[in-house]
């Protein structure tokens, strides 16, 4: 039923003795994750820790953070929980967005705090062909294709995803099977963000009208772009040598193949931003007007403080 063993060996996710921070919600995806790695515990030597986050946007959400710490007692493995304040909800910039990097931030945190091994999430197969469909209706590139990576290092934590080959289907099935009844978020019912409008009306409908098995297909494609995005990532890295990823050179920079040449920019913006989360197509198009048609002197403003200049002989990447 479950694919969760074969992702774990698949990707090399977790090692014997590893230390593993576990972002649990209450629901039924981050509960299946939780009791999959606690029946592992003992064979491979694992020390769990939960971390829980109220985002304080739904009334009686704080109810959830009961349920988990009543859970983490009852299995014996510790919890750090974080409220989130509600003048988050007031900055600029899109509510999932804001709550996504507060989730992040309180992660990162606590599993260098606790010196954990590995960061362990709950998404799952419906979440990976979400997060295709999502990008594809925003605009993306191989990137974005690439979906959501089963590793991934940031800001020096590593984040896995054992239970990304596993359908929801499956996961709601193993719970029925155990009698465990996960906690219900509200708001997940509604159309509040943009994946629940793709879940609830876009999946229903290609399923029933085009592909029933388009989640399948989806994250078959994803899989698939991934590999071929690693190796054009790979190949960029090692292109341009000599020039430091903040300072590139014209005369290099020109000879590159496009495709190269976006993934040479994109590199040298995470350099300095740690992701290229909120940069577009159009930011890259940009850049490579700077590069082959502005004057020197030129410097092109992208979001998240970061500006690209244009020199005598080089693009120069920096934070402002």
């Amino acid at each position: 039923m479950f694919n969760f063993k074969e992702t774990i060996k698949k990707y090399n996710l977790i090692k014997k003795g590893d230390t593993i921070l576990v972002g649990v919600s209450g629901g039924a995806d981050s509960l299946t994750l939780l009791l999959l790695l606690n029946s592992l515990k003992s064979k491979l030597d694992l020390t769990l820790h939960i971390a829980h986050i109220d985002h304080n946007l739904r009334k009686g959400s704080g109810s959830d953070a009961i349920f988990v710490k009543n859970l983490a007692k009852k299995i014996n493995i510790p919890v750090s929980t974080l409220l989130i304040n509600p003048e988050l909800f007031k900055e600029s910039g899109s509510l999932e967005e804001l709550c996504r990097d507060a989730r992040l931030d309180f992660f990162i945190k606590t599993a260098k705090k606790i010196k954990a091994d590995k960061v362990a999430l709950g998404h799952n197969l419906n979440d990976q062909s979400e997060t295709v469909l999502m990008r594809l209706l925003r605009g993306t590139g191989l990137s974005g294709l690439s979906g959501i990576s089963p590793k991934r290092v940031i800001k020096g934590v590593t984040f896995i995803r054992p239970l990304l080959e596993t359908s929801r289907y499956d996961i709601d099935k193993y719970l029925k099977l155990k009698k465990i009844k996960p906690c219900i978020d509200s708001t997940n019912k509604e159309d509040l963000f943009f994946r629940n409008k793709i879940r609830h009306n876009l999946i229903p409908l290609l399923k029933s009208k085009y592909n029933q098995n388009i989640v399948t297909v989806l994250a078959n494609l994803t899989e698939s772009v991934s590999y071929d995005y690693e190796y054009l990532n790979r190949v960029a890295q090692k292109s341009a040598k000599g020039s430091p990823p903040r300072k590139l050179s014209i005369k290099k920079l020109l000879k590159l193949h496009p495709a190269i040449l976006r993934l040479k920019i994109r590199q040298s913006i995470s350099n300095i931003q740690g992701d290229t989360r909120r940069i577009g197509f159009v930011h890259v198009k940009e850049i490579e007007d700077l590069l082959k048609h502005r004057p020197k002197g030129s410097i092109v403003d992208l979001p998240k403080g970061v500006s690209v200049q244009k020199t005598n002989n080089s693009l120069r990447f920096y934070s402002h």
